[in-house]
């Protein structure tokens, strides 16, 4: 009887361990626990490729959010991409959003910097200054293709004049 009551404690025990492991890596996955109160802010990209929810916010190398969502306006097919933020942060009304990458091929997240204006942007306002995602597959493709048709113009100019 004392073993099987033991055994019962224990099995609780560890099914409780489990249960808060999960509980926090849920949690920690979605970035709630930033520290406390957050409000939230929107952005417009026309271009915000490999930006996801749960993408990191930063400013200044310093982690200040989380993205919550991204969408499409149908009005204009650009992204609205929608920023958790922590409370304590207060950003003037000019301030930019940037798409960046961490490192060459790295994963996106959006960065934040502050403008000069007296005013701050209040909840649910929407930055208006933001610079999209580079898309490096185009600009790659761009620089590759376009060296080709510059060496076929040069060729064909070259055979055009001759007498």
């Amino acid at each position: 009887m004392k073993n099987t009551k033991l055994e019962l404690s224990v099995g609780i025990f560890v099914l409780l361990g489990l249960a808060a492991i999960a509980y926090l890596t849920i949690k920690f996955g979605m970035g709630s626990l930033m520290g406390g109160d957050t409000y939230m802010i929107e952005t417009r990209f026309a271009n915000a490729g490999g930006v996801h929810p749960g993408c990191s916010v930063l400013m200044s190398g310093v982690t200040v959010g989380r993205v919550e969502g991204v969408r499409m306006d149908p009005s204009d097919y650009s992204a609205i991409v929608t920023l958790r933020l922590t409370s304590g942060l207060h950003l003037p009304t000019d301030s930019m959003a940037s798409v960046k990458t961490s490192g060459l091929i790295g994963d996106k997240y959006i960065a934040l910097s502050p403008g000069a204006d007296d005013a701050f942007l209040k909840p649910g306002a929407r930055i208006t200054m933001t610079e999209s995602a580079v898309d490096l597959e185009s600009l790659i493709g761009k620089m590759a293709f376009g060296s080709v048709d510059k060496e076929k113009e040069n060729q064909d100019k070259g055979t055009t004049n001759a007498p």
